[in-house]
């Protein structure tokens, strides 16, 4: 899969996050601050969230202090499902029933275990096929095509 990661800050964090992609066999391009700094974590946001839209990218995986901020700005962008996960149930819960293609989580609070714990649910839950929750899906995509 190939994945696009981008993140305002460098840290312990996000770099086990990279190496961890790059150990599962995902082709990985970063963005933002992993590239140079410093990085809004806006632009970065609309940055990732456009490629990943365009299909340039399958998935992404964005950073900030919070996650709360890049997973706002990346929900700008049409088409994009952007997640903020900080637990494992909650990234399986987002890939599963949201069919989310970005996943966002925060700098401060996510732990080196905990990351992990969160990628290992991302990849190993697929969107649902469930009638409900096929239809949810595209309630939003109808409403979203109306606002624009």
């Amino acid at each position: 899969m190939k994945i696009a990661v981008g993140s305002d800050m460098k840290n312990h964090v996000t770099d086990v996050v990279l190496a961890e992609l790059r150990r599962r066999g995902h082709v990985v391009e970063v963005f933002g601050a992993l590239v140079e700094t410093p990085a809004m974590w806006s632009k970065v946001a609309l940055e990732v969230a456009e490629k990943v839209a365009q299909k340039q990218y399958d998935q992404a995986v964005l950073f900030c202090w919070t996650g709360t901020g890049v997973s706002l700005a990346a929900n700008k962008v049409k088409g994009i499902r952007a997640a903020l996960c900080s637990d494992a149930e909650t990234a399986r819960g987002a890939r599963q029933w949201n069919d989310a293609n970005i996943l966002a989580m925060s700098l401060r609070t996510a732990s080196e275990q905990v990351a992990k714990e969160i990628l290992d649910a991302w990849f190993e839950a697929a969107p649902s096929t469930d009638e409900s929750d096929v239809a949810c899906l595209a309630f939003l995509a109808d409403a979203e095509e109306r606002r624009t």
